[in-house]
C-alpha cells in the first residue's frame, strides 16, 4: 500500500511538473488589439464616476487616499491587453494599499466603488499574458484578494467575491483557448489549401509542357520542307513556355509564403451559368470588361461564386432569389452574391467555407467580405485585381 501511494504521489508529480512547464513555455497571445474608443470612453466613465463618489459619500474614512488609487488604477485599464502584467500589479497593488487601513485596524472600507473595475484585470491577465506572466500574475492577485475576503468576515462575500474572481480568470483562460482554436483552424485551412495547390501545380505544369512538347516535335517535322511554319511553331512554344512559368511561378510563391488559394484550372468565369442551373433562384449578371483575365482570377471568381451560392442555397430560409453580379471595371473585377433570405447561419459553410473564400481573395491581393445585408438577407462581397501580384 506504501509502495502504491509513493508511485501515485511520484505520476501526480510529473504530471503537475509537466504542467507547469508548458505554462511557462506559453508564449503571449499575438495581436492584442489596440486600444479603441471605446477603452477611453470606459476609463474616463470611471474616473467621473470616482470624482463624483469622491464629492457626494460621505462615508469615506480616508477619502484623499481612496481618490489617489482610484485615479492612479484606473488609467492602468488602458495598457491592460499590451501590458497585462503591469497593469495587473498596478491595479492590485493598488487594492493592497486601500487594504491596509483595514487590516491593520485603524479604518473601514477605504476604497471607492469604481475600484471594482479591477476585475477586469484578472480577465486580460489570462487572455493576452503569457504563461510566465500569468503565473506571477496570479500571486499578484492572490494577496490583495485572500487578504480583503479574509477581513470581509462574511461567508457570503467569501464565497461570492470568489466565485466573481474565479470567473474572471476561467474567462479570459476560456476566450485565449477559443482564439487559439481558430488560429489551428486556420492553419489546417491553410494546409489543406497547399496540398491542393501543389496537386494542381503539377498537374499545370504537366498539361503546358504537353503542349511545348507536341509544337516542338511538329515544328521538327516541318522545319525541312517549311521553315516559316517552323517559325510560327517556335513562337506559340515561346509563349506557351512563358505562360507556363508565370503560372508555375505564381503558385510556387504562394506555396514558399504559406498563403494558400484552391486553384482549379478547369473553372473560369465561363462556366458561372453552371450556377444558375443549380436552382431556380440563381441568377447571374455581367457587366463591364471580363475578358482576357488572369487564370487564377478567373479560378478565384469561381469559386468564390460556388462557394457563396452553395451556401445560400442551403442555409438561407424562405430565400426567393439568389443574385450574383459581376462587375469588370479598369483594374479590378468586383463580385457580389446576395440572397434574400433569413440572414441568420453559421460562421461558415462546411467548417472552412468562408474562410477559404477570404484565403483566395487575399493570394491575389484582393479582399473578400460575407455577412448579413442591411437592407436584409446575406452578402458576399470580394474585388479582385485584374493583374496577378508576382
Amino acid at each position: 500500500m506504501p509502495r502504491t501511494a509513493s508511485v501515485a504521489g511520484l505520476y501526480a508529480g510529473a504530471v503537475l511538473a509537466a504542467f507547469f512547464r508548458s505554462v511557462l513555455a506559453e508564449p503571449r497571445a499575438p495581436d492584442p488589439p489596440a486600444r479603441v474608443w471605446w477603452d477611453w470612453l470606459l476609463v474616463g466613465a470611471l474616473l467621473v464616476t470616482a470624482a463624483g463618489e469622491a464629492i457626494f459619500r460621505s462615508d469615506l474614512p480616508m477619502r484623499p487616499l481612496g481618490v489617489a488609487v482610484a485615479f492612479v488604477v484606473i488609467p492602468a485599464l488602458l495598457w491592460r491587453r499590451t501590458r497585462p502584467l503591469l497593469s495587473t500589479a498596478v491595479g492590485f497593488g493598488g487594492a493592497l494599499v486601500l487594504l491596509a487601513p483595514t487590516v491593520l485596524g485603524d479604518a473601514g472600507d477605504v476604497g471607492l466603488d469604481s475600484m471594482a473595475c479591477v476585475l477586469l484585470l484578472p480577465y486580460a491577465l489570462y487572455r493576452w499574458a503569457s504563461g510566465r506572466e500569468a503565473l506571477v500574475g496570479t500571486a499578484v492577485v492572490a494577496v490583495p484578494a485572500g487578504l480583503g475576503l479574509a477581513t470581509s468576515g462574511r461567508v457570503g462575500d467569501v464565497i461570492g467575491g470568489t466565485t466573481v474572481l474565479v470567473a474572471s480568470f476561467a474567462l479570459g483562460a476560456a476566450m485565449r483557448y477559443r482564439a487559439v482554436a481558430r488560429q489551428r483552424e486556420v492553419e489546417q485551412v491553410r494546409t489543406l489549401e497547399r496540398s491542393e495547390l501543389a496537386r494542381e501545380l503539377h498537374d499545370t505544369v504537366a498539361h503546358h509542357v504537353s503542349a511545348i512538347a507536341i509544337q516542338a516535335q511538329a515544328g521538327r517535322a516541318v522545319a525541312a520542307v517549311d521553315p516559316a511554319t517552323a517559325v510560327e511553331t517556335l513562337a506559340v512554344i515561346e509563349a506557351e513556355a512563358a505562360r507556363t512559368l508565370h503560372e508555375m511561378r505564381t503558385m510556387v510563391r504562394v506555396l514558399r509564403d504559406g498563403d494558400a488559394a484552391d486553384y482549379t484550372p478547369q473553372r473560369g468565369i465561363g462556366d458561372l451559368d453552371e450556377l444558375a442551373r443549380m436552382s431556380p433562384l440563381v441568377q447571374v449578371r455581367r457587366s463591364g470588361d471580363l475578358a482576357d483575365l488572369p487564370q487564377p482570377v478567373e479560378v478565384a471568381v469561381y469559386r468564390i461564386c460556388q462557394e457563396s451560392v452553395t451556401n445560400a442555397l442551403r442555409h438561407a430560409r424562405h430565400a426567393t432569389a439568389v443574385t450574383v453580379e459581376l462587375i469588370g471595371d479598369p483594374g479590378v473585377v468586383r463580385l457580389r452574391v446576395h440572397d434574400d433570405g433569413e440572414a441568420a447561419r453559421p460562421a461558415t459553410a462546411g467548417g472552412y467555407g468562408l474562410l477559404g473564400m477570404a484565403e483566395r481573395s487575399k493570394l491575389l491581393g484582393g479582399t473578400c467580405h460575407a455577412g448579413p445585408d442591411p437592407a436584409g438577407g446575406w452578402t458576399v462581397e470580394a474585388a479582385l485585381p485584374r493583374a496577378v501580384p508576382q
